[in-house]
């Protein structure tokens, strides 16, 4: 298993999630994610809420995160479909996206990721993935 600083230099090459977006890994494991992300105004739509897209980008970074964090396989899983589920939005404070396996097959997974403000659940993703030979 990879130590959390060498997943996060191999997860420092996903510039959106990281640089652009600036969410930051806390935990990986297999099946098991953990990450974060400190609200500022980049991150605000017109109406003044939290933009939709922060979201997604949280989740699908926590799912890539928990389903990849072994770097060194000769496979790597990606995104098939997601279904997001919103309940809630915040203008202000730090987002937590934990993602956690729900079936793992040999070539499909299911993860639900849920995204909070200190404990109040914001978002609901549930993400299906593929496993496909790294290039």
């Amino acid at each position: 298993m990879k130590t959390l600083d060498e997943v996060r230099d191999f997860f420092a090459n996903d510039k959106y999630a990281t640089q652009v977006t600036g969410i930051e890994i806390v935990k990986a494991d297999p099946g098991h994610s953990e990450v974060r992300l400190k609200i500022d105004d980049r991150h605000i739509n017109a109406v003044g809420g939290l933009m939709g897209a922060v979201f997604f980008t949280m989740a699908d970074f926590a799912f890539a995160v928990a389903v990849n964090s072994d770097i060194d396989s000769e496979y790597v899983t990606v995104t098939l479909q997601s279904s997001i589920s919103f309940m809630r939005t915040v203008k202000t404070g730090t987002l937590t996206a934990k993602a956690n396996v729900v079936r793992e097959g040999k070539s499909t997974c299911v993860y639900e990721i849920c995204i909070y403000s200190d404990d109040i659940e914001l978002c609901r993703v549930i993400t299906t993935g593929s496993k496909i030979r790294k290039k």
